[in-house]
């Protein structure tokens, strides 16, 4: 196996494929693909209701790749009729294999320091998520840790879990701050982020968590830090152009609805796009507020009432469920997928990696969404791709298989889309080509 160390396209000016009269020059092609899973626009963006298990299969599916962009998608008989390739062409033969779009993951918390692997003792004598962090543990713990490291660690830390999430198929992420908890290590989390999506071959979308828990020295008085995170860390975050959005982790004991909201109409104003964490552990009534707000995804909704649902249909915002949290918490609840689907509202899926849940594997969510959740094979992997897409509006660049998109593409050593829940524990990728070039070859 390889994992490429290329350069990082996003310091590498390019030109479009198609910016000259000529014929674009096929730089890669994939041929004979048993599943070629498009993710056609056609079917929808995003997919809602019966439309998430339509993928857009194509059979003997072929694709052909100029720089970093994706110029022809179909049979592998008209490619070669099309575009026939060059002696510097490269030549991926995907006979009897699953070709997919580049999984995205858009929630996750990869900056941080420090282990919590001591905690699932905790778990296992019924400790709560909340007893937990009561205890001194879970996010606080995590803060210490992230707080005394240096920019270097961060960075560092954070490299190792995009390899290995490279290796399983993702190919872009979004991240959160959120483990420094104070203005200057809210920074130096977004700096490692912002550093790591130059250097690494994923791209990474950042989003500002300061509201993730109330820091220790604040503790009992929420509202003071609340005006810390409006008054100074937003301001801040927004002059430098450190973070697109602004999240807040909006639950009982936590962050009230109230607080919630100042804190994203503040983070409105300053030019950040809002998304929520909702719901996970009480009913809080997040919903409307996501749907007030015009949130662009909310997460976990474990708890949502129906009506809070009613009102995210309308607003069309998308729900990433994040079926490793609770299966890592020990709980047997888990968000009710069916419903939402059934209800028309779109939903992603992600890992919510930090370090209570730590899993790079979107293979492994999938297959969590299909065994807890009762998603189909062909939902779970609408909600990797192109809803996933969606959830962190890059729709119109990434998320499906068509001329004109970042070619971002996953190359199975299965015959088809349903051995991605079925074979499970494993890594399944042959190949992953994130812009056009091969960055990790398990052949």
């Amino acid at each position: 196996m390889s994992v490429r160390s290329t350069p990082s396209p996003k310091r590498i000016k390019r030109k479009g494929p198609n910016n000259s009269d000529q014929t674009p020059k096929v730089d890669l092609i994939i041929i004979h693909a048993n599943e070629l899973v498009t993710m056609d626009s056609t079917y929808g963006v995003p997919r809602t209701g019966l439309d998430m298990k339509n993928l857009a299969i194509i059979q003997d599916g072929a694709i052909a790749i100029s720089r970093n962009s994706i110029i022809f998608v179909g049979t592998t008989q008209e490619l070669i009729a099309n575009f026939p390739p060059s002696q510097e062409t490269i030549i991926i033969d995907a006979t009897n294999r699953l070709v997919t779009p580049g999984f995205i993951d858009p929630h996750t918390h990869i900056i941080f320091d420090g282990t919590r692997e001591n905690e699932l003792e905790m778990k296992l004598a019924g400790k709560s998520y909340l007893e937990i962090l009561e205890s001194g543990g879970g996010i606080i713990k995590t803060v210490k840790a992230t707080r005394e490291a240096p920019l270097a660690q961060l960075i560092k830390n954070g490299k190792l879990i995009l390899d290995r999430m490279m290796e399983y198929g993702t190919t872009t992420i979004e991240t959160k701050s959120g483990y420094g908890l104070d203005t200057e290590n809210e920074i130096k989390s977004l700096l490692a982020a912002k550093e790591l999506d130059l250097e690494h071959p994923i791209d990474i979308i950042s989003t500002f968590l300061g509201a993730h828990a109330v820091p220790p020295e604040y503790d009992g008085k929420t509202d003071e830090y609340v005006e810390v995170i409006i008054s100074e860390m937003i301001p801040r975050i927004a002059k430098e152009e450190l973070a697109e959005f602004c999240d807040v982790f909006c639950e009982e004991g936590i962050f009230s609805i109230d607080q919630t909201k100042k804190i994203l109409l503040t983070a409105i104003k300053y030019g950040m796009k809002p998304q929520i964490h909702i719901d996970e552990i009480v009913d809080t009534n997040g919903a409307f507020l996501a749907s007030e707000l015009k949130a662009v995804q909310v997460g976990h909704m474990l708890k949502s009432n129906d009506n809070g649902l009613e009102a995210l249909k309308k607003t069309k915002i998308i729900a990433t469920l994040l079926p490793g949290t609770p299966f890592c918490l020990m709980m047997n609840e888990y968000a009710p997928a069916r419903k939402i689907i059934d209800m028309g509202i779109p939903i992603a899926l992600a890992t919510d990696l930090n370090p209570n849940c730590w899993t790079e594997s979107m293979q492994m969510i999938i297959a969590l969404a299909c065994y807890h959740m009762k998603l189909s094979p062909a939902e779970a992997l609408t909600a990797a791709t192109i809803n996933a897409a969606c959830a962190i509006e890059r729709q119109e660049e990434i998320g499906s298989l068509e001329v004109g998109k970042k070619a971002d593409i996953i190359v199975f050593g299965v015959p088809n889309h349903s051995f991605l829940p079925y074979q499970f524990g494993v890594n399944l990728v042959s190949k992953v080509i994130k812009n056009g070039k091969v960055v990790v070859d398990f052949d």
